[in-house]
């Protein structure tokens, strides 16, 4: 739909919860079901959300670009300097405490793509703003928790799987979640 470098960025504020939460919906709804059942994409739903810490700490990235005159939302995602690997403000068993650089790994958290502009670098910028920021505040690895769908462009990055986890979800479904790292 765009040129590829017609992307801006921007630091995620509270003012955008409800953009935010458009897109993610949308991208969740639509980019999972090549891969997913209805029922897994409904589990997934289960650990993914706008997680507020992340805008708080200012680690959460907003893609934009200008379509038909308009400046528009087309992805969100960013780094967290928390334990938490993934999930929003509602998913159980966080850990908000914060990370030491010298033990512990930064997080790539909470990437999504609106479905009208994937294939075009947004989940690469993305990981490019997210590792230079961790890097820069003093991380040497990284994590993330990948779901199915996100897999590949996390491999083709550079990151690896040390875990693959799956739990029941309230609708006896699997959710699966791939806990995967890279050095930075």
């Amino acid at each position: 739909m765009t040129t590829p470098g017609k992307f801006q960025h921007r630091i995620a504020q509270t003012k955008d919860i409800a953009a935010i939460r458009k897109l993610m919906q949308a991208s969740i709804a639509e980019n999972m079901k090549h891969f997913l059942t209805a029922s897994e994409i409904e589990a997934a739903r289960e650990t993914m959300g706008v997680d507020k810490t992340l805008i708080e700490d200012g680690t959460y990235f907003l893609i934009e670009t200008v379509y038909q005159d308009k400046q528009i939302l087309v992805g969100c995602g960013g780094w967290g300097k928390r334990k938490t690997l993934y999930g929003g403000d509602h998913t159980i068993g966080r850990d908000d405490s914060l990370s030491d650089p010298n033990v512990d790994a930064a997080r790539i958290r909470a990437m999504y793509t609106h479905p009208d502009w994937t294939r075009q670098g947004i989940g690469t910028l993305l990981l490019d703003l997210g590792e230079d920021a961790a890097r820069l505040a003093g991380f040497k690895t990284i994590e993330l928790g990948s779901t199915v769908p996100g897999e590949p462009l996390y491999l083709a990055r550079g990151y690896a799987q040390v875990e693959r986890r799956e739990e029941k979800a309230a609708n006896g479904s699997i959710n699966t979640v791939i806990k995967m790292v890279k050095a930075i």
